[in-house]
């Protein structure tokens, strides 16, 4: 059984988040998901649509959450905090996310990506041009980079794929070059 078999069967086949059963598909929640059944939620192409874009947003849509916030399953909720959070300015999602109770390494996962922070306290990655990195992001090395703690030396020009975001430091991005997880300094990438 593939994965979209195994959440429509774990949703009901609808949207984990409004329990729409239009145009459903996979949403691998970040920062760099595990992925599989427990780091994914089943969503309708609305919902997808205004987690990835948030010009999109429409309030109203989100009404659905009040009884979504409440699932069995961390992903569903993650995504579901992490939605409040970028509304909680509308008022009724404030009092949503003061009802919501996640134990400490969900709500760790659900603040990864930054989202209920204001724009003055988010932590902005940044590559050698100015283009802002986010999680997921592909970049390219512009300098060879010695990997300390080995001999390897990461080539100019090495691609980086599906890089995740040191949310203490701006300076600092992860990602695996030759199948080694390393730290690379933002200043020596350029987002591709």
């Amino acid at each position: 059984m593939g994965l979209l078999d195994e959440l429509k069967e774990r949703s009901g086949s609808v949207c984990e988040l409004c329990a729409s059963d239009l145009s459903l598909e996979i949403y691998e929640v970040p920062p760099v998901s595990t992925g599989g059944l427990d780091g994914s939620i089943l969503v309708c192409a609305t919902c997808k649509n205004q987690i990835e874009n948030a010009d999109t947003m429409n309030a109203n849509h989100w009404r659905c959450l009040n009884d979504s916030m409440w699932s069995e399953h961390e992903a569903v909720k993650v995504v579901a905090w992490r939605m409040l959070s970028r509304l909680k300015n509308e008022g009724w999602p404030k009092d949503l996310l003061d009802m919501m109770y996640l134990e400490d390494e969900v709500l760790n996962w659900a603040k990864a990506t930054g989202e209920g922070l204001s724009d003055s306290e988010k932590i902005i990655h940044r590559d050698a041009n100015g283009v802002i990195l986010e999680n997921g992001d592909n970049v390219v090395l512009i300098k060879d980079l010695k990997v300390k703690g080995s001999s390897m030396v990461a080539k100019q020009g090495t691609a980086v794929r599906r890089i995740s975001l040191d949310r203490e430091n701006a300076e600092y991005i992860e990602g695996k070059v030759d199948g080694q997880q390393i730290v690379i300094i933002t200043k020596y990438v350029k987002k591709s």
